[in-house]
């Protein structure tokens, strides 16, 4: 992804968003797996339209604090808000309606089902939410466009690279115009050129108004797409700073 930037009209239409608004909101949130401490007492608050990316070395707690807002786990103590509403609290069938309509999230090892088309792993985010596989199809079709992998829509993940795997992750993600866009280690299974092309992308994004939480190991990555910069260590948060913007 080279040249000069644009605002692409199909990414930018995200569900909720206000400028300046709080999106999330954690609020002394703890996790203990048995014995083990992962999140200890984390505060944190994430507006709408912000790009954040938490660093700190392994097991300092960035993919559970991900999965606390992605609803993929539940606090041992604390609050998880996201557009005001407890995550914590919501039941099992509420945290899949949830993660369905309110979030998109993009993994490292892309998640993307074998058997299926490029096109159709991203089509099915959409039909689980109800919608018909006609426009769920077409929707998919206009952000392959958008993301340049229009001519791969048939393929199946197995004959993608992996930068065009991401790109697909991508689509999924944004399927339904999620508020929020949560990304784990985006660009850790690339190489420096589809990695590159994966960071231009997640710019694009928050430059025309996603909220996006990134986490990674990656410095780069960091400066590259965020607007700030949240670390962790033993649990708990030890610094937030302002990024200067990087090329």
């Amino acid at each position: 992804m080279s040249g000069p930037r644009r605002a692409p009209s199909v990414l930018c239409m995200v569900t909720e968003d206000s400028s300046g608004k709080t999106v999330v909101r954690l609020d002394g949130v703890r996790r203990e797996y048995g014995e083990t401490t992962a999140l200890d007492g984390v505060t944190l608050e994430i507006r709408a339209g912000e790009a954040v990316a938490v660093m700190g070395p392994s097991g300092c707690g960035k993919s559970t604090l991900l999965n606390m807002i992605a609803g993929l786990d539940r606090p041992t103590a604390g609050t998880v808000l996201v557009h005001g509403e407890d995550v914590g609290r919501l039941s099992e069938k509420g945290l899949a309606l949830y993660r369905r309509r309110r979030i998109g999230m993009i993994f490292q090892f892309f998640n993307l089902v074998d058997d299926l088309s490029a096109l159709d792993n991203v089509a099915l985010a959409a039909q689980l939410t109800g919608t018909p596989a006609r426009p769920a199809r077409r929707r998919a079709m206009e952000l392959f466009e958008e993301l340049g992998i229009a001519d791969r829509a048939n393929a199946h993940p197995a004959v993608l690279s992996g930068g065009e795997r991401q790109r697909v992750a991508v689509a999924r993600a944004l399927m339904n115009r999620p508020a929020l866009l949560l990304a784990d280690e985006p660009t850790g299974a690339l190489d420096s050129r589809a990695g590159e092309q994966v960071m231009d992308l997640l710019l694009d994004l928050n430059q025309i108004g996603q909220t996006l939480v990134l986490v990674t190991h990656d410095e780069h990555l960091a400066r590259r797409c965020a607007g700030r910069l949240v670390t962790l260590a033993d649990g708990r948060v030890t610094g937030q700073h302002t990024l200067e913007p990087s090329a």
